[in-house]
């Protein structure tokens, strides 16, 4: 294995980025190494890379560092000698772990960087569900406030969320922030996550007691479909569903029975399989629900948090410290 102490330290290194980064750890990237940043995401058209790919283009550029947001490091890149590699992420899965490992290079990792973002995103879409935000806003803009001669107040009237308990399952960076905003706009909170000290562990008994259910699992074998047509049944009548995390945690069309029911007040999504609903799909005239498209971790503060993050630990990495999100740590060895 490669140990911290035969990295060459006074050696300038060179940074393939294709991860969106802003801000101070960008700078700090580019006093640590020679930077080559093409942001995926600012690429027409968008440019994903496989490894064969990005193990041509990290030769070409003589980078032995690379940073990446959605490209898949694999296959040759570990035959590369490769000082670090980084995924601004919290679970780099699109990182083969193994052959890193094996190949002795360190995987660094950025955890909770976008929680404060989809939290955001959370509270803003609870409001919206809650006070019908969006068919109201569609009536000014299509001159409808008097649609069919009745008033506003009495189309839109509406739950206030103050006094009321949401639960929150999956207890990880997302749901503590959560936890603080709600309870900071007047609401009880309960959690859920059997993995997490601290959380509750029955989640029917959660799941019973809530006027809100907010998701924010990490998609696992275990998670996968996990709140389902039984799920749905134990929420109270007229109560509110949230998924601000992954799609497959829950059963789409359970979901759209319970709304079609009127069991469920309202819903709010911001993940879709294949990232969008086809055409006529049942939620998309439901006035009770609200959808974005994976848009959570959607700013900037999230890029400029993450490259805060790599760069600090490619700083550790250099001074022959421990990183504080690295994924494999047995590849640094004893020697610092």
């Amino acid at each position: 294995m490669q140990e911290m102490a035969e990295k060459a330290w006074d050696k300038k290194h060179r940074a393939f980025v294709t991860a969106p980064m802003r801000g101070p750890g960008l700078e700090k990237l580019a006093e640590l190494a020679e930077v080559v940043h093409e942001p995926w995401i600012d690429q027409e058209p968008l440019k994903l890379y496989d490894g064969p790919a990005i193990a041509g283009r990290l030769k070409a550029e003589g980078a032995d560092i690379v940073i990446v947001e959605a490209d898949f490091l694999n296959g040759p890149v570990w035959e590369l000698p490769l000082f670090a590699v980084a995924a601004t992420r919290g679970d780099p899965n699109n990182i083969d772990l193994a052959g890193a490992t094996a190949a002795g290079v360190p995987v660094l990792r950025t955890p909770g960087r976008n929680a404060d973002a989809v939290a955001e995103l959370t509270v803003g879409l609870l409001v919206a569900v809650a006070r019908l935000v969006l068919p109201a806003d569609a009536d000014v803009r299509e001159l409808q406030v008097f649609r069919d001669g009745t008033i506003p107040y009495q189309r839109f009237r509406g739950w206030e969320i103050a006094g009321r308990r949401a639960a929150i399952i999956g207890y990880g960076a997302v749901g503590r922030a959560l936890e603080w905003r709600l309870k900071g706009l007047g609401m009880d909170v309960v959690t859920y996550d059997p993995y997490v000290q601290g959380a509750g562990r029955d989640l029917k008994a959660v799941v019973e007691s809530a006027d809100v259910v907010s998701l924010h699992a990490a998609v696992t074998h275990e998670t996968v479909g996990f709140f389902g047509e039984e799920q749905f049944s134990w929420m109270p009548k007229g109560s509110i569903f949230m998924n601000t995390a992954r799609a497959k945690l829950a059963d789409m069309e359970a979901l759209v029975a319970a709304l079609q029911s009127g069991h469920l007040g309202g819903a709010a999504l911001d993940h879709f399989e294949g990232e969008q609903l086809p055409a006529g799909h049942p939620l998309l005239t439901m006035k009770n629900v609200v959808l974005t498209p994976h848009i959570g971790g959607a700013t900037y503060d999230t890029e400029a948090r993450g490259a805060q993050m790599v760069a600090d630990d490619l700083e550790r990495l250099m001074s022959r410290e421990m990183p504080l999100h690295i994924v494999n740590p047995e590849v640094v060895g004893e020697e610092k």
